[in-house]
């Protein structure tokens, strides 16, 4: 799992296990998602205040009926991007509801047998026409969730306009999955669509979208946006690991160190280093064993750079072998047996 996540035109290392020994007084997480939202000044007024909201069922202003007048592709649009458990959930709502999404509650099938095909799952051998056959009938019964999956399955053949078209249908409905990857498409464009790309970025990142956040904080670090801001670029790398994106973890904990964007914290850089770490991050892996290795810890230092080493981090194997030579064989074979036995923690990606 090798990855290149931090933009920096040199691939030596970003920083040496020495910051981790010391211990600077005044550590504090950043309070950048902890401060309020901003609101406008009209909201606040001092000579009355808002009333709290009724609780009774009368002052409920719609009612069974005025749920069921909706038209039916009003109705299918809202539900376009919903799972099947919400799908399920909705049709209860009245029998008219129930019959709108029954094309979407189908799409679910046809979903379900498309990844199946896709991976070679439940019995089933790999086979790519027939997952994308099987996504196109359900993206015709109106789920973003199959659009998204045809796009990925033209992207992959090489049929990038068929794979946009429907990343942008997707994105249209508001599928943030389709509206992330609508964006690097737009990015990886000649010439690119910078801001077409932040459009979209933005808005599946405030819908809690890990990926498109650390994609925009990307954009953001890289300088692709006018008025680069650095504490706007780590506010987001922060959002998309706290919503447990590896990479971003990695990210954050470089911010933190460096104190780019983020106040400088070592101890903070520390935490998040090791999440990335024990994430699978190779790169985390090999930073997170060289200040194991500085605090003296070598057992430990060396089951992270053994991972590291495994996952393609050359320069790992040298510091993981002049630390096995101060060990003893006992203690070099449990650290073998530790990294043998080591799985990475679930994360978003």
């Amino acid at each position: 799992m090798k990855q290149k996540t931090w933009p920096c035109k040199s691939d030596s290392l970003h920083f040496s296990a020495i910051p981790f020994l010391r211990k600077p007084s005044g550590d504090s997480p950043s309070s950048a998602f902890t401060k309020p939202a901003k609101t406008h000044l009209s909201f606040f007024n001092s000579s009355r205040r808002a009333a709290p909201p009724a609780t009774s069922a009368s002052a409920f202003p719609y009612s069974c009926s005025d749920l069921s007048a909706l038209p039916y592709d009003v109705i299918s649009r809202i539900a376009a991007s919903f799972s099947m458990p919400n799908l399920m959930a909705a049709s209860l709502v009245c029998r008219a509801w129930a019959d709108a999404l029954k094309p979407l509650r189908e799409a679910m099938v046809f979903l379900k047998w498309g990844k199946r095909f896709k991976h070679g799952r439940g019995g089933m051998k790999a086979n790519l026409s027939k997952a994308l056959d099987s996504f196109l009938k359900g993206a015709a019964r109106g789920s973003t969730l199959a659009m998204v999956d045809a796009g990925l399955i033209y992207w992959e053949m090489g049929k990038r306009e068929e794979g946009i078209l429907w990343y942008r249908r997707a994105a249209e409905l508001g599928d943030p999955s389709g509206q992330c990857n609508l964006a690097i498409s737009c990015l990886q464009a000649n010439p690119s669509n910078t801001k077409e790309a932040l459009e979209w970025l933005y808005r599946a990142s405030f819908t809690g979208h890990v990926r498109a956040q650390y994609q925009l904080a990307l954009c953001l670090h890289q300088g692709r946006v006018t008025g680069q801001s650095l504490q706007e670029a780590a506010r987001w790398y922060l959002r998309a690991a706290e919503g447990g994106y590896v990479r971003a973890m990695y990210n954050t904990s470089l911010c933190y160190l460096m104190g780019e964007g983020l106040v400088q914290s070592h101890r903070l850089a520390r935490k998040w280093m090791k999440r990335a770490a024990d994430h699978g991050h190779s790169k985390a892996q090999f930073e997170h064993g060289l200040g194991l290795f500085s605090e003296g810890d070598m057992m430990k230092a060396v089951v992270y750079l053994e991972l590291a080493t495994r996952a393609g981090e050359r320069a790992a194997a040298h510091v993981k072998n002049v630390i096995l030579q101060q060990l003893s064989a006992t203690s070099r074979d449990r650290a073998i047996l530790l990294a043998d036995t080591w799985r990475a923690l679930p994360s978003s990606r």
